[in-house]
């Protein structure tokens, strides 16, 4: 894979973000009222992406891309993955300064009172995303990437991202407030947990296959 392959590859991947994660929120958010005002589609700027939906679309636009330039998939994907989580870091930043995504209530000393959300301290779950699906995984990929030479073993990063990612959200969902239109699914469950468990499972079957 060479300098110009990685060019012509983040067009693709950017397509692949925007597209899918636009239409993963349509979905598995917010289905009903895009259904019923489908020109607030294409309005981006007011919000509504979905990390899922990101994926599903980049997954979708690396298959395109190998296809047409015969290149290894999962080649591709481990290098995407090393490098994401920097992304994932500074997406988790814009959500704080912004006030969005915040979390449950809280009693503890590091609560913080976002505007729009009552005057009750909340936990700052972005921040906490921001730190364990950014920094931590940024550095454990890049771990077993390097040190451990597991860029010889093609998928093996793929794998990890998505085991390591899917747990981080899976927990820290639980620190997080659900999104006012869906709330939980079962009770329980946030739209984040339930789409990260079909990935957890992905990742490991990828890993150790």
């Amino acid at each position: 894979i060479t300098f110009d392959d990685i060019d012509n590859f983040l067009i693709y991947i950017v397509f692949g973000i925007i597209l899918g994660g636009r239409l993963g929120y349509i979905i598995f958010y917010n289905f009903s009222f895009y259904y019923n005002n489908p020109l607030e589609i294409f309005k981006i700027w007011n919000g509504g992406m979905s990390f899922h939906g990101a994926v599903i679309g980049i997954i979708f636009f690396t298959i395109l891309f190998s296809k047409f330039k015969n290149k290894n998939f999962f080649d591709l994907t481990d290098i995407i993955c090393v490098v994401s989580p920097i992304g994932i870091f500074f997406g988790r930043i814009a959500n704080f300064i912004n006030g969005e995504l915040y979390g449950k209530i809280t009693d503890t000393s590091f609560g913080i009172i976002f505007p729009g959300a009552g005057n009750q301290p909340r936990h700052p779950s972005q921040i906490y995303e921001a730190f364990f699906e950014g920094l931590i995984l940024f550095f454990i990929l890049n771990y077993f990437f390097y040190i451990k030479g597991l860029k010889k073993s093609t998928g093996s990063i793929t794998g990890l991202f998505l085991i390591f990612y899917s747990l981080f959200r899976i927990i820290i969902e639980f620190y997080r407030e659900p999104d006012t239109q869906l709330g939980y699914i079962f009770d329980f469950l946030t739209m984040g947990q339930l789409l990260s468990f079909p990935l957890l499972m992905v990742g490991i079957i990828i890993f150790f296959k």
